[in-house]
Parts: structure tokens; C-alpha cells; sequence
């Protein structure tokens, strides 16, 4: 074989790839077409063609590139002109497309794709300009408004900022702001201290910054990085909150900067993007640790922390800015993570702050790559925790020990090395004792932090519980009481929910949970503290027991779900391990019976469950906790705009809504109560198992209600996703199942949720489990694959050369399983309804064709005659030779028959059939005029 025959042969082989819409198959072979040293002409052809593949795959900037490396090498190749300026259009870049279908016309004048296409981008420019040039006044307008001072608080003004907020979502409108001087005005605004006009001008500068580089770099250099990290400080909450949103999406448009890299004239014009990125977060680290800055500025600070600085995926080996940060600013986290909330220290903290700072140190810790990372994050901690612990007195110690929790609820072997650091320990324990209540609720919530940890259990179990014991009868502050009573909980719930590892003695793990109940229904104890009621009950739901009295405690779950409202954000764990507790959606696994004898035998320990952890048990409890109101809770849980909303709590909600909606007569109450809402963003975020359980969730609510009920509006599309991830192949095969069954009903609802499907590349995995051995997941494929079949480019599928897809609807049609057959059936009906062509290649695929059609006509199931009658007439009007096919076998006789039944669908498809055939003078009719 030659050279340029073998680059000929794949760029044949690419061609029938794009034809099937393989587009990813497609580009690999004309990539390896131009790695066999091609001819210059051969490359502007491939380079073309990978254009042609990029445009359908929606990745325009590599689209325009190919394109451009094609008319390098030919300058008049009118296709990838073309594909050049759509391209580009879909940039938004519409004058540079229009040169180049200006030079498409010139090269082509008689084509009318190309006159089309130079029309409609026209009037698309044309609109533009109309647009910014009506802007310009409007833009004007509304400034004049905002920024005169004998406008104050009236409803005009008011009118102006939300005009000038909603004109800032388009870009062309942000363009048009930020080149009108804009963010020297939104200045004069920020610096009014007008919560309203504040709240306008950083809305408005979300609109500018939001994926622009180039103008967030010049933003952040007229306002100066340090002013606008500096409004997250102020007192009111909405501006706090407003400014933290800004520099969200500062964050996102510089880092988007850093990973696509500069070039060209955008790199002449901004600065690095990697630095203006460090700039940022370096204030931020000191915004921390500045006095005057409000508790919930500092909280916004570190959820921002969280978001923007380590990697979003471990698959990135540029762990850089975590080590910056970590040299930069782990001090001034810790000294927040240190910091108490009452009585007040120097930094102002909420209830948050603690848990906020402990998860971004635990995600610090865990985006380190080596031991000897790891070991620098240890020196630092212990050396801050030391210049504390030695030389500073009573105070010094008990701002160690709160330095030391802090560290225990995120990176936990950090935690414990400072545990077993010279003195710690022994100070907790003397602390506990201590007459203070500020320094015993130090000491006493860091004891519980560390009886969770496994290498310190065993001390604590020998040297803490009669401490808490202590505690817990002696103590005469709740606040204390409700604390060690956690100690014990936590050290009782050892043994998980294997029933024969109780710690405590019968009835003590009921008493403490009795106990916790009373607390919690207590709303003239602080939400702080009752917080603990909640960690204790998080722990104690392990006893089957303590679920069923507590499910039946409808004040108990109210409360529980008034505290998961409120402000006291870090309550949400505790409430979701409780609630998956009590629904048993935890991972389980029946042991082997035959394993199970083996290790009585060798004299091992068998783990038991308890006998009301059955699944009738589970059941009663769910519809306990729906008539309760558990899903409003769990959808204002999931609507948490909070660090403490992490990856694991979130799979734990998911965890539980997927048991909710286990029955179907429970998913109706679920839906009505917004479930469906909530389950979207679960399904998006969060860790693997968690974006399972809750895509499993979704599927079963997709299949038995009405999706656009359940979804309303653009939630519908954002489903799609979520299912098509059930369909990978590490995914059990109920949840192949319900996500196919899922969206075979989608797929039937319209082309709008059709081609959203499509464009999840969803087709070939579908297509795979029609070959499945189970015969429940190959119909519901088969049902899948027949809805799609409904849009075009499916059908194109099924027309290209060179595969098997008509042939296996075919021979399903004649499958013993009937439901395989109907489906297969209704695929068929419509496929050679919608293309004709296809009627003529079914005689091909199969010898067995014509008694595949028979058996169908002859179907004791209505439904299955009726779709065999449209695929036969389909067939005879298709052509002539067809039909004399049919005449010429049994299959006359059969319609003559049919046709001569009721006024049913199925009679009226055969005598159209046998007009149609006396209309070809295939046959004859009787005298009867039959």
C-alpha cells in the first residue's frame, strides 16, 4: 500500500464515520491521515474536515483553527472558508465571518448557501449596531439617574438600577457599559454606602466580569483588588453577600484565563493572569485575619477560599496554588479556625466560621500531592499551635486547644499529631474540669472532636468516659451537659449498626437519646448548642431502636427540621446522618450465609443487624419522616449557599432521597414538596457515589410521574445529564435500567429533549444495551432507540451504509418477548414512515423478513397487528417491487382477511394495502368490488 493511498483509504474511512455521525471516530482517522506525511493538498483537505468534525462536536475555537490551517495551504478552498465563518459566527466574532463569506460569494456567486448565509449574518450585525447604538443614551440615561443626589430612594432610581443590572446580563449591554466609563461610575455608586446603589453597582459588575478575562483584569485595576475585597467586610449581609458573588466570577473568568494560557493580542493587552489570580487571593488570606471585618465578611471569605483554590479535579497535576496559600495564609486560617464567638475575641466570628475554616484546610490537606507536602503542612500547624500553647498563659492554651478542634473536624491526621503534641492532651482533660464555662465548653468539645478519631479512641474510652459521666450528671450548665453527652454518644456508637457491638449497657442508649430529644425540642436553649442535641441523636440513630422512638417523636422531627433552617449552617451534617440513619440508606451488604457459618466456626466475629433495621421497619419509617415533612427540609438543605454544604453531606441527602422515593406510591408526595427541583444540582455536584444515588432518584421520578410536571420549564433539560450518567457501565444494571426507562419517556415528549440527548452522546451507549443478555434492559434500549428514532439525525443513523441497526429492529420484531416486539415493532412502523428508503433494505437485512411480518400480522395483540399493517403498507407504497413481493406470498391472503374486519386500524391499513396493490394491477378485485 502506498502512502498516499493509505492516507486516501482513511480519510474514505473518516468520511463514513461523519456519514454514521461518529465525529469522534471521524477526526481520529483524518488526525492519523495527517500524521502519514501527506500531500499539502491531502492536508488542506483533512484540516478541512476536522473543521467539519469540530463544528458538530460545538468546539468552535478548534473548528476556526483547522479551518485557518486549511486555507493556509489553499487559500480558495471555498469549504473551509465556509466552515470558517460559521465558526466564527458561533464566537460571536460576526465581522471577522463575514469577510469570509464575503470570499465565499466572490469564489462561488451562483451558490445560494453562501448568499443565505451572507443575508442572515448581515442582518444579525445590523441588529447589533441598532442595539448599541440605542444602548449608548440608555446607558447614559440611567447613570444620570443613579448618581444625582436629589433622586435618594425614589422609585426611579430604583427603575434605573435594575435596568442597568438586566442590561449587564447581555454582553453586547456589559460591552457597552464598560466602554461608556461604566466602572468608574458602578465606583461612585460602591462609594455612596447606599445598600441599594451598592447592591446595582456589584450586580452590575457581575454582568461585566461574568466570562470576560480582559475585563475583569481591567475592573479589578480601576477599582483596586483591595476595595472590592474590602466590601465583603461591611455589616450588612446583602452587600457582603453581593460582593462575594463578584468575586466569584472573578475568580472563574481569571482561572479560565490560566488554563486556556494568552495569546496573540490578548496577551499583549492583559497582565498574567496567574498573578492577578494571587493578588486576589492574597487579600482575601488577609481579610481574614483584619479587625473590623464582620463574621459574615470572613465566612465569604473562606467559602471563596474553598472555591478557588485547589483543584477541581486530582487528574490536574498543578497543585501550585495550594502550596502558595498554604506558605501565604495557613496561619490566618488557623487563627480564625482558633477563634471563639463567645465571649467575642479581636476577629468577629459566627457560629460558621470554625467549620467553614476546618473544611477549607481539609481540602488544603487533601490537594497535596507527596509525604513531604504533607509533612510541611504538619511542621506549620504544630509550630502555630505551639506559639500559643507555651508562654501565653490560660488564654494562650485554650486558643490552641480551640486551634486543635478546628483541625480535628477537617485534615483529622493533622488533628491528631497536634494531639500528641507535649501537654495537649492533659490540659483538655484538666480543662474539663475547669469552673469557667468558656474554657470547659473549649475543652469538652475538643475531647468529643477527638473521640471520633480512631487513634484516640482507645485513650478516651479508657480515660474520658468517666470524665463525661462526671460531666453529664454533675454538670449544672446544659451547654455542658448537652456536650458530654455527645462524648458518650459518640464513643456508644462505636460499633456502627452491627447490633452485637453495643457499648452501652440495654436501655442506656435509649435514655441518651431521650435525653438529646428533650434538648433539641428545648427553643429557649441557643440553636449553638442545640446544635450538639442533633451531633448526639447523628450518632446515636446507629440502635434501631433509637430510629423507631424517634420517627415517632413528631416534635422531635419538627424541631430537627427548624434547626436545619436555621442559621446554623453547621448543623446540616448532623441532621443528614441522622436522616440516613433512620431510612437505613447507608451502605449495606446481606452477608453470605455460607461465610457466615465459616467465621462462627473459626470463632470470628459475625456482625448482626438488628431485627428493626428489616426492611418493613424501613419502610414505616420513611412515610413517618414524609408525613413529617422531611423533603421541605432537605430542599431548603440543598439550597445552602455554605461551605459547610459539603461533597459528602451532600451525598448523604441524596442517600436518603433516593429511599424516599424507593415506593412508588411515596414519590407523588415527594415531587409536590420540590424534591425533583432539589435532586437536579445533587445529581450535578458532588462526589460519584453521591451523583449517582441522586441521578437513580431522579430516573425513578422521570419514570412514573409526568416529567414536565415534575421538571417544569428549562429544569427538564437539566435532567437529561444526570440519567445518561447511569448508562456507564460501572453502574449496577437496575440503575441502566430506570435511567433507559427514564428517558424513553423524555425521549417521547420533544425534539427539544431528543436533541439534548443526542447531544449528551447518549445514541451509542443506548444502542450497546440492546445487545444486553437481560431481557428487561434490551426493551427498555429498544423503547429508548425507537423514541429517538423520531429525530432526524437518528434516522440518518438508520439510513447510512454499512451497519446493523434496521436489521436487529427486524429481527426483534420477531422476538418471543412481546414487549420487545412492540417495541421493536413501533420502531420499525415509524422509521418507514419518516424514510421511505428504508422499506427497500428490509428484504436485505434478513432472509426471515417476510415470516417476521406474517407473525405480526397474525398477532393475537391488537397493538402488534396494527404496527405490522403500517410497516406493510409502508412498504407497498415505498415501490412496486416491494409490493409484488408481498402479493406474491401468503401475505394477500392474510390482509384480504384483516381487511375484512371491524372499522379498526389494523382493517384500514390492510385494505389500503390491497388498494394500493390493485393500483400498481398487482392484483385484481373480486366482483364485490373487494
Amino acid at each position: 500500500i502506498t502512502l498516499n493511498s493509505a492516507v486516501e483509504q482513511l480519510r474514505k474511512e473518516g468520511n463514513e464515520l461523519f456519514k454514521c455521525g461518529d465525529y469522534g471516530g471521524a477526526l481520529a482517522a483524518y488526525t492519523q491521515a495527517l500524521g502519514l506525511d501527506a500531500t499539502p493538498q491531502d492536508q488542506a483537505i483533512l484540516h478541512r474536515n476536522r473543521a467539519a468534525c469540530h463544528l458538530k462536536l460545538e468546539d468552535y475555537d478548534k473548528a476556526e483553527t483547522e479551518a485557518s490551517k486549511a486555507i493556509e495551504k489553499d487559500g480558495g478552498d471555498v469549504k473551509a472558508l465556509y466552515r470558517r465563518s460559521q465558526a466564527l459566527e458561533k464566537l460571536g466574532r460576526l465581522d471577522q465571518a463575514v469577510l469570509d463569506l464575503q470570499r465565499c460569494v466572490s469564489l462561488e456567486p451562483k451558490n445560494k448557501v453562501f448568499q443565505e448565509a451572507l443575508r442572515n449574518i448581515g442582518g444579525q450585525i445590523q441588529e447589533k449596531v441598532r442595539y448599541m447604538s440605542s444602548t449608548d443614551a440608555k446607558v447614559e440615561q440611567m447613570f444620570q439617574i443613579l448618581l444625582d443626589p436629589e433622586e435618594k430612594g425614589t422609585e426611579k432610581k430604583q427603575k434605573a438600577s435594575q435596568n442597568l443590572v438586566v442590561l449587564a446580563r447581555e454582553d453586547a449591554g456589559a460591552e457597552k457599559i464598560f466602554r461608556s466609563n461604566g466602572v468608574q461610575l458602578l465606583q461612585r455608586l460602591l462609594d455612596t454606602g447606599e445598600t441599594d446603589l451598592m447592591l446595582a453597582a456589584l450586580r452590575t459588575l457581575v454582568g461585566i466580569c461574568s466570562e470576560h478575562q480582559s475585563r475583569t483584569v481591567a475592573t479589578l485595576s480601576i477599582l483596586g483588588t483591595r476595595r472590592v475585597v474590602s466590601i465583603l467586610g461591611v455589616e450588612s449581609q446583602a452587600v457582603s453577600l453581593a460582593a462575594c458573588h463578584l468575586l466569584q466570577v472573578m475568580f472563574d473568568a481569571l482561572k479560565e484565563g490560566v488554563k486556556k494560557g494568552f495569546r496573540g493580542k490578548e496577551g499583549a493587552i492583559i497582565v498574567d493572569p496567574a498573578r492577578e489570580l494571587k493578588v486576589l487571593i492574597s487579600n482575601l488570606l488577609d481579610l481574614l485575619t483584619e479587625v473590623g471585618v464582620s463574621g459574615q465578611g470572613r465566612d465569604n471569605a473562606l467559602t471563596l477560599l474553598i472555591k478557588a483554590v485547589p483543584r477541581k479535579s486530582l487528574k490536574d497535576p498543578n497543585n501550585s496554588l495550594t502550596l502558595w496559600v498554604i506558605d501565604q495564609g495557613l496561619k490566618k486560617i488557623l487563627e480564625v479556625g482558633g477563634s471563639l464567638q463567645d465571649p467575642p475575641g479581636e476577629l468577629a466570628v459566627t457560629a460558621n466560621s470554625r467549620m467553614s475554616a476546618s473544611i477549607l484546610l481539609s481540602k488544603l490537606f487533601d490537594d497535596l500531592k507527596c509525604d513531604a507536602e504533607r509533612e510541611n503542612f504538619h511542621r506549620l500547624c504544630e509550630n502555630y499551635i505551639k506559639s500559643w500553647f507555651e508562654g501565653q498563659g490560660l488564654a494562650g492554651k485554650l486558643r490552641a486547644i480551640q486551634t486543635v478542634s478546628c483541625l480535628l473536624q477537617g485534615p483529622c491526621d493533622a488533628g491528631n499529631r497536634a494531639l500528641e503534641l507535649s501537654g495537649v492532651m492533659e490540659s483538655v482533660i484538666a480543662l474539663c474540669a475547669s469552673e469557667q464555662e468558656e474554657e470547659q465548653l473549649v475543652a469538652v468539645e475538643a475531647l468529643i472532636h477527638a473521640a471520633g478519631k480512631a487513634k484516640r479512641a482507645s485513650f478516651i474510652t479508657a480515660n474520658g468516659v468517666s470524665l463525661l459521666k462526671d460531666l453529664y450528671k454533675c454538670s449544672e450548665k446544659d451547654s455542658i451537659r448537652i456536650r458530654a453527652l455527645v462524648g458518650l454518644c459518640k464513643l456508644g456508637s462505636a460499633g456502627g449498626t452491627d447490633f452485637s457491638m453495643k457499648q452501652f449497657a440495654e436501655g442506656s442508649t435509649l435514655k441518651l437519646a431521650k435525653q438529646c430529644r428533650k434538648w433539641l425540642c428545648n427553643d429557649q436553649i441557643d440553636a449553638g448548642t442545640r446544635r450538639w442535641a442533633v451531633e448526639g441523636l447523628a450518632y446515636l440513630t446507629f440502635d434501631a431502636d433509637v430510629k423507631e422512638e424517634f420517627v415517632e417523636d413528631a416534635a422531635a422531627l419538627k424541631a430537627l427540621f427548624q434547626l436545619s433552617r436555621s442559621e446554623e449552617r453547621s448543623v446540616l451534617f448532623a441532621v443528614a446522618s441522622a436522616l440516613v440513619n433512620c431510612t437505613n440508606s447507608y451502605d449495606y451488604e446481606e452477608p453470605d450465609p455460607k461465610m457466615v457459618e465459616l467465621a462462627k466456626y473459626a470463632k470470628q466475629h459475625v456482625p448482626e443487624q438488628h431485627p428493626k433495621d428489616k426492611p418493613s421497619f424501613v419502610r414505616a419509617r420513611v412515610k413517618k419522616l414524609l408525613a413529617a415533612g422531611v423533603v421541605s427540609a432537605m430542599v431548603c438543605m440543598v439550597k445552602t449557599e455554605s461551605p459547610v454544604l459539603t461533597s459528602s453531606c451532600r451525598e448523604l441527602l441524596s442517600r436518603v432521597f433516593l429511599a424516599l422515593v424507593e415506593e412508588v406510591e411515596d414519590r407523588g408526595t415527594v415531587v409536590a414538596q420540590g424534591g425533583g427541583r432539589a435532586l437536579i444540582p445533587l445529581a450535578l455536584e458532588g462526589t460519584d457515589v453521591g451523583q449517582t444515588k441522586a441521578a437513580q432518584a431522579l430516573a425513578k421520578l422521570t419514570i412514573t410521574s409526568n416529567p414536565e410536571m415534575t421538571f417544569p420549564g428549562e429544569r427538564i433539560y437539566e435532567v437529561v445529564r444526570p440519567l445518561v450518567s447511569l448508562l456507564h457501565l460501572n453502574c449496577s444494571g437496575l440503575q441502566n435500567f430506570e435511567a433507559l426507562m427514564a428517558l424513553t419517556n423524555l425521549a417521547g415528549i420533544s425534539e427539544r429533549l431528543r436533541q439534548k440527548i443526542l447531544k449528551e452522546k447518549a445514541v451509542p451507549m443506548i444502542e450497546g444495551y440492546m445487545f444486553e443478555e437481560h431481557e428487561m434492559i434490551r426493551r427498555a434500549a429498544t423503547e429508548c432507540v425507537c423514541n429517538l428514532a423520531m429525530s432526524k439525525e437518528v434516522q440518518d443513523l438508520f439510513e447510512a451504509q454499512g451497519n446493523d441497526r434496521l436489521k436487529l429492529l427486524v429481527l426483534y420484531s420477531g422476538e418471543d418477548d412481546e414487549l420487545l416486539q412492540r417495541a421493536a415493532a413501533g420502531g420499525l412502523a415509524m422509521l418507514t414512515s419518516m424514510r421511505p428508503t428504508l422499506c427497500s433494505r428490509i428484504p436485505q437485512v434478513t432472509t426471515h423478513w417476510l415470516e417476521i411480518l406474517q407473525a405480526l400480522l397474525l398477532s393475537s395483540n391488537q397493538e402488534l397487528q396494527h404496527r405490522g399493517a403500517v410497516v406493510v403498507l409502508n412498504m407497498v407504497e415505498a415501490s412496486r417491487e416491494i409490493a409484488s413481493t408481498l402479493m406474491e406470498s401468503e401475505m394477500m391472503e392474510i390482509l384480504s382477511v384483516l381487511a375484512k374486519g371491524d372499522h379498526s386500524p389494523v382493517t384500514r391499513a390492510a385494505a389500503a394495502c390491497l388498494d394500493k396493490a390493485v393500483e400498481y394491477g398487482l392484483i385484481q378485485p373480486n366482483q364485490d368490488g373487494e
